[in-house]
């Protein structure tokens, strides 16, 4: 039972943990760089323990070819004095410091090949963890850029589609306008077509008829002659051709012999 809500437990946190992770990318990489440092670190450590294992070799090589050389000397020397039992020793020593020699000089040679590949394998596998990690980088910005370019082109899709779609807000205002607009034209008409244009035209006429009536009055009384054209025009008796045909046969009329 606690065995089983355990599981369940610690299956909500990986899920919250694993939500976390993909909606922070970034910090899961740091997190990872850091990683990364630190086995750098750990493996240079390696590195400098190994490092100080040649050099002690080196430095006991030389101790010992110090001593071949010395032990060399004394068993020529007391080899050429008749000394055999003494050169005998020091011949004995001097095999075994020859063998001691060429076995640290094979350690060495060990060493150091192993401190080459150590820290080529070092300097690969931090150029591969590098090149992930600005792999990695460059992908999560072209992700970001892709769920903005996403985000940008659903909310063009939804405005096109809401914008466009039957009913909706500003076919509606559209519609509302036209009626508006279509209602007025109809009131400038009927108000057009209500007014008594004949009384204007009249109003108009008596506007005219009086302001050309003063003005012969005032140019009578200062002596100025108007043009033709704007003196007020005198209306004549018309003269019918019957009253011209009684005007040429006035008086008694002749009778024709």
């Amino acid at each position: 039972m606690f065995k089983r809500l355990g599981n369940l437990i610690r299956g909500f946190f990986g899920l919250f943990i694993s939500g976390m992770e993909r909606r922070n990318p970034e910090a899961l990489l740091e997190v990872e760089k850091e990683n990364l440092r630190e086995q750098i670190a750990k493996y240079n450590q390696g590195l400098a323990s190994h490092a100080g294992l040649c050099e002690r070799l080196m430095t006991q090589i030389k101790k010992l070819e110090a001593e071949e050389r010395d032990l060399r000397a004394k068993t020529t020397a007391h080899l050429k004095a008749g000394n055999k039992a003494a050169a005998g020793q020091y011949a004995l020593r001097l095999q075994t410091v020859t063998r001691e020699l060429g076995e640290n000089r094979t350690q060495l040679e060990s060493a150091e090949k192993t401190y080459k590949d150590l820290i080529k394998a070092r300097d690969v596998a931090i150029g591969a963890a590098k090149a992930k990690i600005e792999a990695l980088k460059q992908s999560i910005d072209d992700m970001k850029v892709k769920q903005a370019m996403a985000e940008l082109t659903e909310m063009a899709s939804g405005m096109i589609s809401e914008i466009g779609g039957s009913g909706d807000t500003l076919n509606r205002l559209h519609e509302m306008v036209e009626e508006e607009r279509n209602k007025a034209a109809g009131r400038a008409r009927v108000a057009r077509d209500s007014m008594d244009m004949a009384e204007v035209n009249i109003k108009e006429a008596e506007q005219e008829a009086l302001a050309d009536q003063a003005l012969a009055d005032f140019a009578a009384k200062e002596g100025i002659a108007l043009p033709a054209s704007a003196a007020p025009a005198v209306q004549s008796p018309a003269v019918t051709p019957a009253s011209s045909e009684s005007a040429k046969t006035m008086g008694p009329v002749k009778e024709a012999n």
